[in-house]
């Protein structure tokens, strides 16, 4: 199989805006430790759920990105691929931070929804009101997702591009950074489509749909280059620009 030089046009890290913070908001996932997260998942709860679960599952795929560049850094062996590695650590290390705000942003997303559910509903006004505050909330719970899916493209390409290009010893890592970042990437993909019929706009679940496949297909395609590329535990030549 011919080696990948390049990810799929799409594969950029995805553009997304941190929200500025709010002193209402609850206190950050990224402020728990593992155990306090896990048990909070595990709760009855609704939030986290699985948005917010695939969010922190991709940032520990991009996390790992960002490891296996640091120990290729200054290795004489992969010299060649320096570049390549400092680009990694840095992105590697910025998709981590901007997945666990997804994960936040996830939950707030939902709640927003849950509450949108509860409003009155008693007159003709509330129901409209009512009906347009799910839609716009459904509309919030839907792009989350959907930024948590292109963040997940970026991990994975991210992955594939260090196949054959990093720290040998390294190599399982790199394969696990490429399977937290599609599994994530299933994981978003389900929650987008979940709260698309609830939007109330045809033409926006249908644009959103097909974005969802194709990123989807993408990861798929990066993913198993990156797989086959391991398993043949061979080095490959330097990405072109």
């Amino acid at each position: 199989m011919p080696a990948a030089t390049a990810a799929p046009s799409g594969a950029r890290i995805a553009t997304y805006n941190r929200v500025m913070p709010d002193p209402e908001r609850p206190p950050s996932f990224r402020d728990l430790t593992v155990a306090a997260f896990v048990d909070e998942l595990a709760s009855g709860a609704p939030v986290p759920g699985g948005g917010s679960a695939s969010a922190v599952a991709a940032s520990l795929g991009a996390a790992l990105v960002a490891m296996v560049a640091a120990l290729s850094q200054g290795r004489m062996r992969w010299a060649e691929h320096a570049e390549l590695h400092a680009e990694s650590a840095a992105t590697g290390r910025e998709l981590a931070a901007r997945l666990l705000d997804l994960a936040d942003e996830d939950a707030e997303a939902y709640s927003a929804f849950a509450a949108a559910r509860k409003l009155p509903r008693e007159t003709e006004s509330e129901q409209a009101a009512r009906r347009a505050a799910m839609q716009a909330a459904a509309r919030w719970a839907s792009d989350v997702p959907m930024a948590t899916l292109e963040a997940c493209l970026s991990v994975v390409s991210a992955a594939e591009s260090l196949a054959g290009r990093c720290n040998a010893n390294a190599a399982s890592d790199i394969g696990v950074a490429a399977l937290l970042g599609e599994a994530a990437a299933h994981g978003a993909a389900a929650n987008v489509l979940v709260n698309l019929p609830s939007v109330g706009d045809d033409a926006y679940a249908a644009e959103m749909t097909m974005r969802v496949k194709r990123i989807v297909d993408d990861i798929q395609q990066l993913a198993a280059t990156a797989h086959e590329t391991l398993g043949q535990g061979e080095s490959r030549e330097p990405l072109r620009t």
